[in-house]
């Protein structure tokens, strides 16, 4: 048997000591996972308490100080963000609740503001608690969140993973292997035919070239005959069904001077349409809503701040871009918080327009009839850009006051012509066509 030496002493000693240093080296790495893990538990349970802190501040700004100021911009006072870090906590308690009271006692601070803003007063907030300040201090000195696209965010994940071979790289060699193979059957394909030639071997051929089929089809009368009347027929079809759609422009969808977006407005925000086209009570046409409308509410707002649509080029820069533009129409000025004076008309693209010879009165259809807007113009708070959802002709007018009942709830615009004819026909809900909905005088005259 072969003899084994024993390990030296510098082997020895040097093994000893890995074992203490491993020993050693455990516990304190087990420390340290656990000094860690109470780190990360203190600063999610920090996290938690500062989340739910902003979160009843956002609640109390929008509510008590949104009216008058902006995050970021100048609105009817300053701009909010960081006002926590400019100022002294108590003092700010004591502007808050009372502003007035605190300018009548000498604050030098408070005083050189109220003439900064040309003497506007603050709405006092005596019922804010201290609490509820410190909330809405906590949301206003937030930094500001950087809009991020998701192509960057992508790009950003995919450098942060494990780098591995692209999956553009693999199809490249898949595709370099299909062709050398087809090369390589090409080459071998011409090799055996000319070893074929050389050794006078037969190669095969196939059956002698058949009959063109347009050939073999022409001489058949038959075939001929079914196929001109089917030929006949078919383009009577389409060119009816063609000239049916003269003048129907349903799916049209024109692209405005201004973006404006049904979406966030009816839709997020859940802004009634009449708020816009309030004339669709009480008159003919809904109306194109005057500048003025959109001013109540982006007076204050002069920045989008909900979700964008990367993919179709819906950014917040794209958004807020959409905003100046309606600030340049009507001369409004952000910074100064006025009206400039320079007025640019906007030109509207009409989406929904009927011919001149039919008539249609929205008040008889929405205060009248009851109707909501969506039953013609279709979800138009799904529509980034309005879009005509119907066809409005004159079968589909005609379709509709055949098959819906008139809403007789609240309703008493038809309630003695509603006894009169339900006693007629013997029903007790009429339809639109009963009442008179057919007749040619209602749309044309």
């Amino acid at each position: 048997m072969k003899k084994v030496d024993y390990c030296s002493f510098s082997t020895r000693f040097s093994f000893l000591a890995l074992m203490i240093f491993m020993a050693l080296v455990s516990p304190m790495q087990a420390q340290e996972e656990q000094d860690e893990s109470v780190q990360a538990q203190e600063e999610v349970v920090q996290e938690s308490d500062d989340s739910a802190a902003i979160a009843a501040g956002e609640a109390l700004f929008k509510s008590n100080c949104a009216a008058c100021h902006k995050m970021d911009s100048r609105g009817i006072g300053p701009a909010m963000r960081g006002a926590g870090q400019k100022f002294e906590r108590e003092w700010l308690y004591k502007w808050i609740r009372n502003s007035q009271e605190l300018i009548r006692s000498g604050d030098k601070l408070a005083n050189d503001l109220f003439q900064e803003w040309n003497g506007a007063v603050m709405t006092p907030f005596p019922g804010l608690s201290d609490e509820d300040i410190d909330n809405i201090l906590a949301y206003v000195d937030q930094p500001k969140k950087e809009v991020v696209s998701p192509v960057a965010e992508g790009l950003a994940g995919a450098s942060a993973e494990d780098s591995g071979i692209s999956s553009n790289v693999i199809l490249v060699v898949l595709a370099v292997l299909f062709l050398m193979l087809v090369v390589m059957l090409y080459a071998v394909n011409k090799t055996l035919v000319r070893f074929a030639k050389e050794n006078d071997v037969p190669l095969h051929e196939g059956p002698a070239k058949p009959k063109a089929i347009w050939k073999a089809f022409a001489e058949n009368q038959f075939l001929m005959i079914v196929f001109a009347i089917v030929l006949f027929f078919g383009g009577m079809y389409f060119a009816y069904g063609y000239l049916m759609q003269i003048g129907v422009d349903q799916g049209y969808q024109p692209v405005q001077p201004i973006h404006f977006s049904h979406k966030i407005h009816a839709g997020d925000n859940q802004i009634d349409c009449q708020f816009c086209h309030s004339s669709a009570r009480s008159s003919k046409t809904s109306g194109i809503p005057s500048l003025n409308v959109c001013m109540n509410c982006h007076m204050n707002i002069d920045e989008y701040n909900g979700e964008v649509d990367i993919a179709n080029g819906y950014t917040k820069e794209f958004y807020d871009n959409e905003i100046q533009k309606l600030y340049d129409a009507i001369g409004w000025s952000p910074e100064e918080q006025a009206y400039t004076g320079e007025e640019k008309p906007v030109k509207w693209v009409r989406v929904h327009n009927l011919p001149d010879f039919a008539y249609f009165n929205h008040a008889q259809h929405v205060s009248a009839g009851g109707l909501d807007c969506q039953q013609c113009h279709g979800p138009v708070e799904e529509m980034e850009i309005l879009t005509q959802h119907s066809p409005l002709t004159m079968g589909w007018c005609i379709e509709c006051h055949r098959t819906t009942n008139v809403a007789m709830e609240g309703n008493e615009y038809y309630e003695k012509i509603h006894e009169e004819l339900s006693k007629k026909y013997g029903v007790e809900r009429l339809t639109v066509a009963q009442m008179g909905g057919l007749e040619c005088g209602k749309c044309h005259y």
